[in-house]
C-alpha cells in the first residue's frame, strides 16, 4: 500500500518542479529584458575599483565602466524564483493549463528587444 502512495507523492513533487521550471524560466526571461530597459541591477559592480554599490549607479570619472549585468542576473533570477515558488504552489488543475510553448515562445519574442537595448553598441562611426 506504501508504495503506490510514494509513487503519487513522486509524481506530485515531479509536477511541481516542472511548473517551477517553466514559470522560472519564463519569467526570467522577462525579467532580464524588463531590467535591462528600466536600468533596474541590483547591484553595479566597478571592476576598476572593485566597488559595489546597490542599484544603479553611472559610472565614475577616471575608475573605468560600470558593470550592470551581475545586477541584471541577480534581480532576475530573485525574482523568477519567487515567481516559480508561487507557480509550483498553485493547484495541479491549474499548474497543467501552464502552455509549454511559451519556455520557447517568450524568449524568441524578447530577442529582438534585447538585441534593440543593445543598439548602442552598434553605432558605427
Amino acid at each position: 500500500m506504501s508504495e503506490p502512495l510514494a509513487q503519487e507523492g513522486s509524481a506530485t513533487s515531479s509536477s511541481r518542479f516542472c511548473a517551477f521550471a517553466l514559470v522560472f524560466g519564463i519569467a526570467f526571461a522577462l525579467l532580464y529584458v524588463l531590467c535591462d530597459m528600466a536600468k533596474l541591477p541590483m547591484f553595479t559592480y566597478h571592476p576598476g575599483t572593485d566597488r559595489i554599490d546597490w542599484g544603479y549607479a553611472a559610472a565614475r570619472r577616471d575608475e573605468g565602466p560600470a558593470m550592470y549585468w551581475y545586477g541584471w542576473l541577480a534581480t532576475s533570477a530573485l525574482g523568477a524564483s519567487i515567481l516559480g515558488v508561487l507557480a509550483a504552489g498553485l493547484s495541479e488543475n491549474i499548474r497543467s493549463k501552464i502552455p509549454l510553448a511559451l519556455a520557447w515562445v517568450v524568449p524568441l519574442f524578447l530577442l529582438p528587444i534585447l538585441l534593440y537595448s543593445l543598439k548602442f553598441y552598434w553605432r558605427w562611426e
